[in-house]
């Protein structure tokens, strides 16, 4: 049986990273690690471009909380051809908001064939809270989870994914919303956005990504490049149906043909962002953890800070050219590079 080369890609939202902190603009460098890696495993906040997205027939959508128990070893992956996906509104949407995402799940269903069997609202208003830390890392609350939780017991038996529309405060003039726009900030939503996906999935098991409901930006010409995917429609949804219409089933059970941690052979992640749990446990099961410097965040946790080992490099194109030296057998240090002791 030929070895497989399994890759995780790992960019944390709500932290500013200067590469996947805003509108999708990690998918370039996901593209180009699937075209060397047999499986790369992703959260959506990489991938998701609002209205753009690519479809990659070897990248699996997983979310943060799934990702961090799927490295501890705590469940397995199991790839599909295809999920049906329930859909919930957030009640505290305006009327026409609401048909602009109901028509959204139309045109998936219309123009991408995708089965979108439920569609449900919740029973009272989510009321999303956004809040910010003192390093500028995004985060935020939500002050009715008992009523998302309801609408997922809904769906339960009639769907293999869950997206998520909840109605985000909005605030165009605020500055970190003018500086995300610049290309410059942080994603206010990013923080809260984790939250409603990592409470569906510990509730039910499921796969679940979420796109936020927001009334239009006033037209900014300005606008930077990696910000420009939230600036053109009304719906972010999109990307996420695309997603979730893939994504692995999350197994507790392994069966023999399912991917499990010990499996994944290299972790691809931001120089200074190393403390997240998925990185951490991926390492310790023998994956070999590669540093990108290029990719600068809010945040100040080096590999050096925890002791960590691996291969610190410049930027993807050098972690690219690590990946396929390990796929190929070379030693990267034949390469020019050379590991952290």
């Amino acid at each position: 049986m030929q070895a497989h080369l399994n890759v995780v890609l790992v960019i944390p939202t709500g932290i500013g990273a200067a590469i996947g902190g805003y509108a999708g603009d990690g998918l370039p460098v996901a593209r180009a690690i699937a075209a060397v890696a047999d499986v790369l495993i992703t959260h959506p906040n990489v991938v998701n471009g609002a209205s753009l997205y690519w479809p990659l027939p070897n990248l699996w959508y997983v979310e943060g909380y799934t990702l961090d128990r799927f490295a501890m070893g705590e469940m397995a992956l199991r790839p599909t051809l295809g999920n049906r996906i329930g859909v919930i509104l957030d009640r505290g949407m305006e009327p026409e908001l609401q048909v602009r995402h109901r028509q959204a799940i139309a045109a998936a269903r219309a123009t991408l064939g995708l089965s979108i069997p439920a569609v449900v609202e919740t029973d009272q208003p989510l009321a999303v809270h956004l809040q910010w830390s003192e390093t500028g890392v995004a985060w935020g609350t939500l002050r009715q989870p008992d009523s998302l939780l309801r609408a997922v017991d809904a769906l339960q038996g009639k769907v293999e994914a869950i997206a998520v529309v909840a109605r985000f405060p909005d605030d165009p003039d605020s500055p970190q919303l003018q500086a995300y726009r610049q290309g410059r900030g942080v994603d206010a939503l990013a923080g809260a956005e984790a939250v409603i996906s990592h409470l569906v999935t510990r509730h039910c098991g499921l796969p679940c990504a979420h796109a936020p409901a927001l009334q239009p930006l006033p037209l900014d010409p300005t606008v930077a490049d990696r910000a420009c995917a939230e600036e053109l429609g009304y719906t972010f949804l999109p990307c996420v149906l695309a997603g979730l219409s893939r994504a692995p089933h999350l197994c507790d059970r392994p069966q023999p043909n399912d991917l499990q941690a010990h499996h994944i052979q290299a972790v691809v992640t931001p120089y200074d962002a190393c403390g997240g749990a998925a990185l951490l446990a991926l390492g310790e099961r023998g994956a070999l953890p590669i540093f990108v410097r290029e990719n600068t965040t809010a945040l100040a946790v080096p590999p050096t800070a925890l002791g960590l080992s691996g291969w610190i490099v410049a930027n993807y194109r050098e972690a690219i050219g690590v990946l396929a030296a390990l796929k190929a057998g070379v030693d990267p240090q034949r390469l020019g590079l050379a590991p952290i002791p």
